[in-house]
């Protein structure tokens, strides 16, 4: 469906800002489901052609109401695995956001972009806005690509990336955590249906070592995305004390998470920082607004986080998952 078509629909308000999500102002009249079922093939048009759509007007306070309308609007909830935090379980195949610091922004990214299955769609509802900041940042993951140089984009291209990780129960998500279990035999068999090495550490830790592409085509549209973690998950990106301590406590080779080129080269800081630069020219912020629901699409659309000051709940989705398509397939995509 076209920006007109979608335009014409009688009882919709469509805003549509370039750069920017598309707002769609609904008026449930109390059966926010029933809204959401009636209007499902125009708020995923919205999704697919601008890359996120935000449903104002919903009027959303629970996860209950939250999940009712979420259900009309994906084809099936997933659950998350390979999380790099940990998330509170909201029930209902929801979770509150990432308990990342409120006082840190939150780098673009895309969720579990470095898994074999992904969300194609990500749900956000806002059930209480911070009083200061915390607007979700957006990043159209062509646009970022087509800015990036030629020389780097065709490296990541060919080669793809790594993901190194280190678990233990002391950062991020702990091994059960991830898994949705501790049992090693079980954990062993979904790494080898995934492409993932494993290394089990002495007093129970975990490392493994998964390679990824770090471009795809998008499936409905046929773009080439930008789609990655290769900056969010670098030891550069974090602040500098957190580096240095986290280098002074595990050592080079032991950190949380890392990234590599796909060859096992270290990637030079400088790469990163270019990356998150272009990433910020090409960012747009959505203000939350309590009962607000944003649907972005994972594929088409990297999304991170302002920092904030007051309360701030969200509860997430991922939804219509999808195995990827790479660019290119160089063997080790097999």
């Amino acid at each position: 469906m076209s920006s007109s078509s979608l335009m014409s629909l009688p009882d919709l308000e469509l805003g549509l800002q370039p750069g920017r999500p598309a707002v769609l102002r609904a008026e449930p009249d109390g059966d926010a489901p029933g809204w959401a079922a009636a209007h499902h093939d125009a708020v995923r048009d919205a999704a697919t052609e601008h890359g996120a759509v935000l449903l104002r007007g919903l009027k959303l306070r629970d996860p209950a109401a939250t999940a009712a309308v979420v259900r009309e609007l994906t084809t099936g909830l997933m659950t998350e695995r390979e999380a790099y935090a940990p998330r509170q379980d909201a029930g209902e195949r929801l979770s509150w956001s990432t308990p990342w610091p409120a006082n840190q922004p939150m780098r673009l990214h895309h969720e579990l972009s470095y898994a074999r299955q992904v969300p194609g769609l990500m749900a956000f509802a806002c059930l209480c806005a911070p009083a200061v900041g915390g607007a979700t940042t957006l990043a159209d993951a062509a646009t970022v690509l087509a800015a990036l140089p030629a020389d780097v984009v065709a490296r990541f291209e060919r080669e793809g990336w790594l993901l190194l990780r280190s678990y233990d129960d002391e950062i991020g998500a702990s091994v059960a955590e991830a898994f949705g279990t501790d049992d090693r035999a079980a954990i062993e068999a979904y790494c080898r249906a995934n492409g993932i090495e494993t290394a089990w550490q002495p007093g129970g830790g975990l490392r493994t070592r998964q390679r990824r592409p770090a471009v795809i085509t998008h499936p409905r549209t046929g773009r080439r995305c930008w789609f990655n973690q290769v900056a969010f998950l670098n030891e550069w990106t974090l602040p500098s004390e957190v580096h240095e301590y986290l280098v002074d406590v595990y050592g080079a080779d032991g950190l949380p998470f890392t990234t590599r080129f796909g060859d096992g080269e270290p990637i030079d800081e400088d790469v990163i920082a270019m990356i998150n630069e272009v990433y910020e020219m090409h960012t747009t912020r959505v203000s939350w607004q309590d009962g607000d629901l944003m649907l972005v699409d994972n594929l088409a659309t990297a999304h991170g986080r302002d920092p904030y000051e007051g309360p701030r709940e969200m509860l997430v989705a991922m939804a219509d998952p999808v195995r990827l398509t790479a660019t290119a397939d160089p063997g080790w995509l097999r």
